[in-house]
């Protein structure tokens, strides 16, 4: 947290109108990497991650594979980004991805967690941190349990599960009414972007398959890169801001709350960020655990931003790429209907993030244990032992 005031300090010096140019720069990049992933990956050819990506993978590995990936990264807008890079490049089908984006979800509060240990030293601090961390935790897990199960279920008796439906519906009328949404000057200046790096890979490789693998490889790290940069430039006006955000609106009720957290994700272009400030808040007894549980659900809602701007310059299946982003936003928005909205199960995920700080502030190795092993210890060794037995 001291690092995050210092960051806070010095991006507070900065312009505002400077601070706002460098993350439009920064986006303007960000989405040529998407178009640069998209490019490498159909040059490589149709289908070509179809072994590790197909429409019969075990959904639960997929989902696997998102919390993976999102925990190593440190950042679920990176992950959902490239899901939706390989599904517009038609590496990576909307039905092996919706799991994924699934797995992100999950895989994003692990950033909170580990802050919440910095209270470890006192009990009175870190249960109430820890809880405010966990809550976050226990929500996405609820929503995943609840709502891939009815996917699934959806999936085998329609053909199509129903946030793949709903998706899929909403982006044929955005997408499907000419395409002169997808042929603007933006998306032009976009493509512009990938034809510098695809010029610069082809010569260092000569072109050919080669180049389209550095093109695909430059594009993931343009995306994780930039996405990096953009939250450590925008780091500062959200924490600087935060105080005022928590005094004036989270005493309002639910929705003005969700509504802070929405704002400062999409601020952030990060949702761990978000979260994260407000475990120390919470630890200080600054505000309740009440009052965070429904800005980390507008946090869930506030990340799904970044997919959908990148889907919007997707370079090849526009429609497809926004249907797999929509997916991300209604998984979201019905893990909030479901879980937040009836009074009968809006307490569930504050309950159970509360026995478990009671539990992990008289034995904190389990609270050390339990960020090992849910973010990255059983989804590896269930991934990795799968692919050996499938193999």
């Amino acid at each position: 947290m001291t690092k995050d005031l210092s960051e806070a300090a010095s991006s507070s010096e900065r312009p505002l109108w400077l601070t706002l140019l460098i993350t439009v720069v920064l986006l303007y990049i960000f989405l040529v990497g998407i178009n640069c992933l998209g490019g490498g990956m159909k040059g490589l050819g149709k289908g070509a991650m179809d072994a590790y990506f197909s429409d019969s993978m075990n959904p639960i590995l997929a989902l696997l594979v998102g919390i993976l990936a999102t925990t190593l990264v440190q950042s679920s807008s990176v992950t959902t980004s490239l899901v939706v890079g390989f599904v517009a490049a038609g590496q990576v089908s909307i039905a092996a991805a919706v799991p994924m984006i699934m797995g992100a979800n999950i895989g994003t509060t692990v950033t909170n967690t580990i802050a919440s240990m910095a209270h470890a030293s006192r009990d009175t601090e870190f249960k109430r941190a820890f809880s405010a961390a966990t809550c976050h935790d226990f929500f996405n897990y609820l929503s995943v349990i609840l709502l891939l199960p009815l996917e699934l279920i959806t999936r085998a008796i329609f053909g199509q599960g129903v946030l793949e439906w709903m998706a899929s519906s909403l982006s044929g009328v955005l997408a499907g009414t000419g395409g002169a949404t997808y042929k603007s000057p933006l998306k032009a200046a976009f493509k512009a972007g990938k034809k510098v790096v695809e010029s610069a890979a082809d010569s260092i490789t000569g072109g050919g398959q080669a180049g389209d693998i550095l093109l695909g490889i430059a594009g993931i790290l343009i995306i994780l890169i930039t996405l990096t940069m953009i939250v450590k430039v925008m780091r500062g006006p959200v924490v600087v801001r935060m105080e005022k955000y928590v005094t004036r609106f989270l005493g309002s009720g639910g929705p003005m709350a969700m509504v802070v957290g929405v704002v400062l994700t999409i601020m952030a272009q990060s949702s761990s960020i978000t979260t994260s400030i407000l475990v120390p808040l919470a630890g200080a007894g600054i505000i309740s655990l009440g009052q965070i549980y429904p800005v980390t659900l507008g946090a869930n809602i506030g990340t799904t931003v970044t997919a959908l701007l990148a889907a919007l310059a997707a370079p090849e299946d526009a429609e497809a790429a926004l249907t797999i982003a929509l997916v991300h936003l209604f998984f979201n928005l019905a893990g909030i209907l479901v879980l937040y909205v009836p009074t009968l199960t809006r307490e569930v995920p504050l309950k159970l993030a509360t026995r478990f700080a009671d539990f992990a502030t008289r034995s904190k190795k389990w609270a050390i244990i339990y960020v090992i092993m849910a973010f990255y210890g059983l989804p590896a060794a269930i991934f990795f032992l799968a692919e050996a037995f499938t193999s």
